[in-house]
This record gives C-alpha cells, structure tokens and sequence, in this order.
C-alpha cells in the first residue's frame, strides 16, 4: 500500500507489518497480528471505535519461501481506494480473458480462516493480477489448476469458478488483488470411512495447497446476477451457507470499510449466514466490526446447525433463522430490498419452502410473490 494512502486514511507513520513469524501461534484465537506495539500505527477519527493503531497484514511484504498461514487484515479505519479509474466504467467487465487463452496471475498468500473443529478446510486466497483482470463486486473468476484433465487425458484441467470475495479494489485496496473464498473438496469412502486422494476436488486442492508466488491460470470476470446494485440507499437481504459468504464479503467491505468517492452506503445491509458450528464461521471479526459500529445500517445473523436448535427443535439451518424474522424480511421485500442467495445449490429448496411457508401466513400466494420479486429485479440467486 502506498504511504499516500496511509496517511490519507489518518495514520502517523507509513508502517506495514510483515506476516506474523512461522513459529507463532497458530489457534483461532492468535490470529491477529504480532506487530510490535512501539512499530504500530496510531489512528486520528478512527471509524472502529476506541482502537489504538492500525494494522495492515500485507502478504506481499512476507517471505516467498512460505505462504501466510495466519495472516489477518484489521482495518480499523475507512481506507481510501486506488485508482479511481475503477468507478468510471459505465458497465462491468465480462469474460477479459477466455478459459483457452487464461491470464497467469500469481498467488500472493493462502490462509486457512476456520478453526480446528470445523468440518473441513475452508482457505482465504490473495491473487495478484497486476490490474489486468479487474472486475466488479458479486463477479466470479474461473481457475484453471495444472496439469491435465484425468477425464480427459490431453486436455487442460476444467475451469472451476470462484466467487470473488473481494471488492474491485482487493484486499490491499490498490485494484492489483482480488481474494476468493474455497473449501478443499475431498471425498472419503462411506465404507472404510477414509479418505479418498483420488476423488479430490482438483482445482481446490491446488489453490489450498499453493504457495505464495505460485502461478495460477484465471479466466473471466464473469457474472451479472450478484452486481452490488448502486444505489446507496437500497436495502441487501443476503442469505449464505459457507464459502457462499465470498460475495458478500465483497458487498460489506466496499459499504462500511472503503472510502470511495462516489459510494456512502446509508441503506441496510442484512446477512444471514448459515454454517456448521462456530469454528466454521467465515469473516466473522470483519462482520462483528460492522454490526459494533454501524448498527442502524447492518445486521448480522448466523445459524450453526450443529450446536444451535431450531424453534421446531432441529438443526438450525440458514432457513430456519431467516423464519424467526419472517414478518420482517417480507417487509422490506415488500418496500423493495433486493434478497441474494449464494451457496449449494441444496440450500434453495429448504429455503423456498420457508418463505412460501410465511407467504402463506401472511395471506399471499408464494408463487406470485416470487413473480414479483423477479419481475423486479429484486431476487438473486447464485448457486453451484
């Protein structure tokens, strides 16, 4: 990051820390940043309340012989965005480099971001496309991992696509980066209960498994279902279940952490995330962050299937919170907020018969009402 922009986003000194040491801690709750407080930097109209410095986790300062396993980016101030040419565009970019002829970007850092009693692994992955692959917030890139196709001996690997969980500005805020969010795909035999290399997910475990400076091939942007509509003022229902937060992340950070210029969100913003249990939770210091200091423009609610019980006395899943303020979210549908969906595609049809359930507690014909919301441009839905 520039000293510029350092000191433009009200800081004293132009220090950014290197990733925490290879030996240090490595639990949930070490995560942050092992920056020296005489190094730190001090904060003027920090906008995150009674913090006293401002710590900047930047993976491209880190040795390239490892990769930062824990590195944490706490932004406790509105950060000013370069360049500013990235709002001129009328219409966002569509398919700039084509899956047969992929750009090669680089692979600045990978972090693992759940906690040991999560089921799975689930990474934060910082790519470096030199600016050349910009994109808008709610697009996805396509990755295309090495090697060949073992269904198709010959032929380059298929392209997988990856919602971007960065704004267009990415995680270093110079419009150089953009983050995804994956989950290391791996398939264990129902009968011996191991697992099985074989059927891995090949695109997810190269990203998971990569290293920083580690080549990556990457298609796109693509995408116009998820595009953050720009009006300030509009209402966001956003509904995920685990790595379907990707967008989202985008979404908030571009409302409540970055200061652009021609973007001051005053609307509402409403996430509901649904994952397994607390060690799944994905961004959720960023998210508390926001819900501490904006509470009149953000709402934060999370189901965990495996340690909380739905009102009907099973697991809670993402729905079954969504039902516990269903008079509320056909309020604001009713008003005009926009509702996004992204996940599984397995969460949509639990999803569906709850609201058609409320709809039908409120004397409406779910079937038409859904009409509505799509005849106005109010539903979104992004499922894989």
């Amino acid at each position: 990051m520039a000293q510029a922009q350092l000191f433009k986003a009200g800081l004293s000194s132009p220090y950014v820390s290197s990733c925490p040491p290879a030996d240090a801690p490595s639990s949930r709750s070490s995560l942050k940043c092992q920056t020296p407080s005489s190094q730190r930097l001090s904060l003027r109209n920090s906008l995150f309340g009674e913090c006293t410095s401002f710590q900047v986790h930047a993976a491209r300062v880190c040795s390239k012989a490892r990769v930062c396993s824990k590195k944490r980016l706490d932004v406790q101030a509105k950060v000013l965005t370069l360049p500013v040419e990235l709002e001129a565009a009328a219409e966002p970019p569509i398919n700039l480099f084509k899956p047969k002829e992929p750009y090669t970007a680089k692979i600045v850092s990978v972090e693992r971001i759940v906690g040991p009693k999560a089921p799975g692994e689930t990474c934060h992955i910082v790519i470096d496309h030199g600016g050349n692959v910009p994109y808008w917030e709610g697009q996805s890139y396509g990755v295309i991992a090495p090697g060949e196709n073992p269904r198709k001996p010959g032929q380059p690997n298929a392209v997988r696509l990856y919602s971007i969980a960065s704004t267009r500005y990415g995680d270093n805020f110079d419009g150089k980066t953009a983050s995804l969010c994956v989950r290391r795909a791996v398939f264990y035999d129902p009968e011996t209960g191991k697992e099985d290399p074989a059927k891995k997910g090949v695109c997810s475990n190269f990203l998971c498994d990569a290293k920083a400076g580690d080549e990556v091939k990457i298609s796109g942007p693509s995408g116009k279902v998820l595009l953050l509509p720009e009006d300030p003022k509009a209402t966001h229902i956003m509904v995920a279940t685990g790595t379907g937060i990707a967008p989202y992340r985008a979404y908030l950070r571009r409302m409540f952490m970055e200061d652009v210029p021609n973007y001051k969100f005053t609307g509402l913003s409403w996430l509901f995330l649904g994952v397994a249990n607390t060690d799944s939770l994905l961004y959720h210091d960023e998210f508390s962050g926001y819900l501490k200091k904006f509470p009149d423009n953000f709402r934060y609610d999370i189901a965990l299937s495996r340690e909380q019980k739905s009102r009907s006395g099973g697991k809670m899943y993402v729905q079954d919170k969504m039902e516990e303020y269903g008079n509320e979210v056909f309020e604001l549908l009713d008003k005009g907020a926009h509702i996004y969906f992204c996940g599984l595609k397995g969460m949509m049809p639990g999803i569906q018969e709850t609201l058609k359930k409320i709809a039908e507690e409120r004397g409406l014909q779910w079937e038409e009402k859904l009409a509505s919301l799509k005849k106005n441009k109010q539903w979104h839905v992004e499922v894989y």
